[in-house]
């Protein structure tokens, strides 16, 4: 089922909040900042590199329009409780003139959030309304449609932690609680301040305090940068050994941990963290989306957040092999604001060299931040069952 959610613009300027169906092909939506950008370049990073710091929304309209965006914006954000408030506040005004689109995209959030029961309640509305049958219910969340194959959502940590860890560390919090397992990539760190190191820490020790499943990849090269500035006898970087020393228990590596503990005690006079045997808990998985881009049809799977993502430099790998490329979205569920961009700029690269890629099976809620950031103006977006 393809759907066009979106009020498209007339040619005089005047928004449509109708049914997409009555426009003609020849409406089409204001251009973003992201149309802007320039998209000359064919290397797989030129279109990642180029959304970075450029990504932005502008207001393009009102009424139902503005609704779609809001929700759209709202749940690539996290915030689920908010984007459904906006949604059922408008589908519940009688004097909204709403379509499926925002009926479908309600449906979505419930069942990407495992919520049966108001699912359930809103489909015969849904049925009358249209007089169709409404989608079957499917447990999309993290958690309901987890199988023991089925990997974990992954995320990425990059940069300066010290100048930019606020955000991200809060983003790898909400995807870790909402999901109760994570995976953080941090390879792409660099120059980490002693402050850094204690913020990542501070959210390890509370997520496996909460029993939350953590599993940290490419750690190794990261270990290596934070050993060479644990000098023993040089009472600085407290922190920084204290990470150290909580990175080497995910790695199993005890021997390395007692070594530097003793280091540890000796440099600052006190008691060094004790052996808690992380690795043993922690879930072993494939390298972030390995098999993504694998095989006849690649895959987008679970929350995609942030700068340095890496399916999406393998999508981008892979689309610059392919005249036609379509890829299965059946097990994405989000996708943040900073990655539709990166997504957009991706794209945009390829149909300007003439290439076609398919994004299917999107759920509503994807597919409504992927219409804002005008990702369906370079490649073809249709919803999943």
């Amino acid at each position: 089922m393809a759907l066009s959610f979106f009020g498209r613009k007339r040619p005089g300027g005047e928004r449509q909040t109708g049914p997409a169906e009555d426009v003609g092909e020849t409406g089409r939506p204001s251009p973003t900042v992201l149309s802007e950008l320039d998209f000359t370049g064919t290397g797989a990073d030129h279109g990642l590199s180029m959304a970075v710091g450029g990504v932005e929304v502008q207001e393009v309209g009102a009424g139902i329009g503005a609704v779609f965006e809001e929700a759209a914006i709202l749940y690539a954000n996290g915030g689920v409780a908010e984007a459904e408030q906006v949604l059922t506040a408008t589908l519940d005004d009688p004097k909204a003139a709403t379509g499926e689109g925002l009926w479908m995209m309600l449906l979505d959030l419930y069942r990407l959030t495992g919520q049966r029961e108001r699912f359930e309640a809103r489909v015969l509305d849904y049925a009358m309304r249209f007089e169709r049958s409404p989608p079957p219910w499917v447990d999309l969340s993290p958690k309901g449609g987890r199988t023991s194959g089925e990997r974990m959502p992954a995320v990425g940590l990059s940069g300066n932690l010290a100048a930019q860890g606020e955000t991200q560390l809060a983003q790898i919090a909400a995807v870790a609680r909402r999901s109760g397992t994570v995976r953080i990539d941090v390879g792409r760190l660099r120059n980490v301040a002693d402050a850094g190191c204690s913020a990542l820490l501070t959210l390890l020790e509370s997520l496996l305090a909460e029993r939350v499943k953590v599993s940290l990849s490419s750690v190794e090269p990261f270990i290596e940068d934070l050993a060479r500035r644990a000098v023993a006898g040089q009472a600085e970087g407290r922190d920084t050994w204290l990470l150290l020393l909580e990175l080497l228990q995910f790695t199993g590596d005890q021997q390395r941990f007692e070594n530097l503990a003793i280091d540890y005690a000796v440099t600052f006079e006190e008691s060094p963290p004790s052996w808690k045997g992380i690795a043993a808990a922690v879930p072993k998985c494939a390298e972030p989306e390995a098999d993504a881009v694998a095989g006849d049809v690649p895959r987008l799977c679970g929350e995609l957040c942030g700068a340095a993502n890496e399916s999406l430099k393998r999508l981008a790998s892979l689309a610059a092999e392919r005249r036609e490329l379509k890829v299965d979205c059946a097990q994405l569920h989000r996708v943040d604001f900073v990655c539709a961009g990166l997504l957009f700029n991706i794209l945009a690269t390829v149909k300007a060299q003439g290439k076609l890629v398919t994004l299917f099976n999107v759920n509503a809620m994807v597919a409504a931040l992927l219409r804002v950031m005008s990702v369906d103006q370079v490649a073809h977006v249709t919803l999943r069952h």
